[in-house]
């Protein structure tokens, strides 16, 4: 068994990740977490998030990964008690304060150890696996030779757990201090500003006048910015290395971005399992060129140090994300969309879809009418409820998207 592990920022990216293919989620509430700038859960929230993924079969992670002050422990405890009542399948821990209170508080709370933990080498995942973590989520910087490695050195019922796709920070396992010294807000408490993707010029000491920009190209050099991680290709050398969960980084990401990577992993993990020489279609591996990406690079599995871009900072997309699917009324032969982006009558609009059958087709907006059955030439309205003629019985949550001009 491999699961397939998905951010979720907020309710509707969670309800996204499921519908894709998700076997998980990880999300924060609204404290104690390393995206304090999602919009995260309130405690209410986190109680119907709880029960809309058990009641799916799913299992839902709470990151409590924040590098702890004196001052958070009281409320931490309290925290914990509550996630375990709410029933959580896990809490994800980086710092070793935090976990012992976790341990002392909520007994019956699995643990996961953090990537912001270092976890590199076989005898550190030990230790933790002594300390009763049944879950170690690597470090980015290791090796699948390290994998195998660690692996082989614990027991079998401790998981790895390993990122697949997505943001990669250019400080060693994101303990970086670099937002922190620039405009306060630490990266160690959630509030990373991400500074390793400004721009930045060099001055010499005793020079009078302008800074020296460092100029490989007219838009600045980003010589602190990071390749976006793609292993999508590399599916089944995960595996045997002994990895059990792929991570999708993206809790800050859009909806759009959870369906679509979620969906093209999904496929390719599913078709490797059934036949280990699988190599992925192009159109999954293109998937990911359809939503928000900088360059792609495989990290440091492969030993290999090509992660800096030194072009840019800005990541692409080359699909803009319409609608989503509310609905499809086959009496009528008609698909009810929820408006997203503006698209117009003639336009063709992709289909993305967690159901192989539709993915990648396309549909022409021919006709189109609002829920009073008046006819709309343009979908300009934001989240709009709008019926499209569509021989397609796509499900609900499916997405609706268009090249970007």
């Amino acid at each position: 068994m491999i699961e397939l592990l998905a951010p979720s920022g907020d309710y509707n990216k969670l309800k996204t990740a499921l519908h894709f293919g998700a076997d998980a989620v990880y999300l924060a509430g609204n404290k104690f977490s390393l995206r304090a700038n999602a919009k995260n859960f309130g405690d209410e929230e986190l109680i119907s998030a709880v029960n809309y993924v058990h009641s799916k079969g799913k299992k839902i992670y709470i990151t409590v990964n924040i590098f702890a002050n004196n001052s958070d422990f009281d409320e931490l405890k309290d925290y914990f008690v509550f996630l375990q009542r709410i029933g959580v399948d896990a809490v994800i821990i980086s710092d070793a304060g935090v976990l012992s209170v976790a341990k002392s508080v909520a007994a019956g709370l699995e643990i996961h150890l953090s990537t912001q933990a270092n976890i590199m080498n076989k005898y550190a995942a030990k230790f933790w696996a002594d300390e009763g973590v049944k879950r170690i989520v690597l470090a980015r910087e290791s090796t699948l030779r390290d994998i195998r490695e660690i692996r082989d050195h614990l027991p079998d019922d401790v998981e790895l757990e390993a990122f697949v796709h997505g943001a990669m920070c250019i400080s060693y396992s994101g303990r970086c201090l670099l937002s922190n010294f620039l405009t306060g807000r630490s990266g160690n408490r959630g509030e990373c500003v991400q500074a390793c993707r400004w721009e930045y010029s060099i001055f010499e000491k005793n020079r009078k006048g302008e800074p020296l920009t460092i100029g490989e190209e007219e838009r600045g050099t980003y010589i602190l910015n990071s390749k976006d991680l793609n292993m999508i290709e590399h599916i089944g050398d995960l595996i045997d290395a002994g990895v059990y969960s792929f991570k999708i980084e993206g809790r800050m990401k859009s909806q759009y971005y959870v369906g679509g990577v979620v969906n093209a992993y999904r496929k390719v993990i599913d078709k490797t399992l059934e036949d280990r020489n699988y190599i992925p279609e192009q159109r999954y591996v293109d998937e990911l060129y359809k939503n928000s990406h900088r360059k792609y690079t495989t990290g440091f599995y492969y030993g290999e140090y090509d992660s800096v871009c030194l072009e840019t900072s800005k990541p692409e997309c080359d699909y803009d994300f319409i609608a989503e699917v509310k609905g499809y009324d086959g009496d009528n032969g008609m698909l009810i969309v929820e408006q997203r982006n503006r698209f117009k009558k003639g336009d063709s609009l992709e289909i993305l879809s967690a159901d192989d059958n539709y993915l990648n087709r396309s549909i022409t907006v021919d006709k189109m009418y609002d829920t009073s059955g008046n006819i709309i030439e343009d979908a300009k309205l934001v989240q709009q409820e709008i019926l499209i003629p569509c021989e397609y019985a796509l499900q609900k949550r499916d997405i609706l998207r268009k090249k970007s001009n």
